[in-house]
């Protein structure tokens, strides 16, 4: 991952995995849409497959959304108790929205992470 003979000064993890750009140089596109992630940096080269970012972007979205969602859904029925059409209306589409946006950040993130720590897969050492 850091093994390459370039040199780039570093970039923030946060502000990079958030617009979704290179974890190296910042510049190139992460994604290929809206998650796939694309074979390579357009701009500096860095090679993705490093990148697996597994389950743990989904586990935050759905925390993080959820408890935003289910907040916003009590706070409503207890002060103005509409009906369930409306909540419907209201916070399916919303919900949608919210995850895809955050799931994409949450990725971004992530696989920004494993590369400014050199994160792999555990090994055994077989001396």
């Amino acid at each position: 991952m850091n093994e390459d003979s370039a040199h780039f000064p570093p970039v923030d993890p946060v502000k990079t995995g958030f617009k979704g750009c290179c974890p190296r140089c910042g510049q190139g596109k992460l994604f290929n849409g809206l998650l796939a992630l694309k074979p390579r940096c357009s701009a500096c080269g860095l090679d993705y497959a490093f990148a697996d970012a597994g389950d743990g972007p989904a586990v935050f979205v759905i925390l993080i959304v959820g408890f935003i969602i289910i907040g916003s859904v009590l706070w409503l029925e207890v002060n103005y108790a509409p009906p369930i059409w409306l909540h419907i209306l209201l916070f399916g589409p919303l919900t949608i929205i919210l995850s895809l946006l955050a799931l994409r950040w949450c990725k971004g993130i992530l696989i920004a992470m494993q590369y400014r720590h050199n994160a792999s897969e555990g090994r055994i050492s077989r001396d």
